[in-house]
């Protein structure tokens, strides 16, 4: 099956997570996500490899940034339809507070959608979601 019938499907079926482990990156990450409805979160469950300061702990901040870019990648995979893959333009990121080492989770939105280009807003969280770690837009052409 080549990659575009696997998005098809996976996009029909809600089946984010098949899209997610064709991609190698994103499975070094350990990245999932949850369809919770027509949400979709997705989730960076801790790992060792993923540790940036050992004495705070905390997640390295590529690894956060990593994490938060692929999400927003595959929410538009899984929400639009497009018959490309997207590509990043821009990727603007801030960090809130530090991202403890335990599991992180990131909800995207998309902002604004044209015809090739596509505005999505992502907020990654530990405990709660109404106590970001991080926030980003990122313009994503289809």
């Amino acid at each position: 099956m080549d990659l575009f019938e696997l998005i098809k499907q996976a996009r029909e079926n809600r089946r984010i997570n098949e899209m997610i482990a064709a991609v190698p990156y994103a499975k070094l990450l350990g990245m999932n996500c949850l369809n919770l409805g027509e949400e979709l979160v997705f989730i960076l469950p801790v790992a060792e490899s993923n540790l940036g300061n050992p004495t705070l702990p905390a997640i390295h901040g590529g690894v956060i940034g990593g994490f938060m870019e692929n999400a927003a990648i595959f929410h538009v995979l899984g929400m639009i339809q497009t018959e490309r893959l997207p590509k990043v333009v821009d990727f603007s990121l801030d960090y809130l507070r530090p991202g403890r080492f335990q599991d992180t989770y990131a909800s995207c939105e998309v902002v604004r959608q044209g015809r090739k280009v596509v505005n999505v807003s992502v907020i990654a969280w530990q405990n709660r979601s109404d106590e970001p770690i991080a926030n980003a837009r990122t313009h994503l052409l289809l």
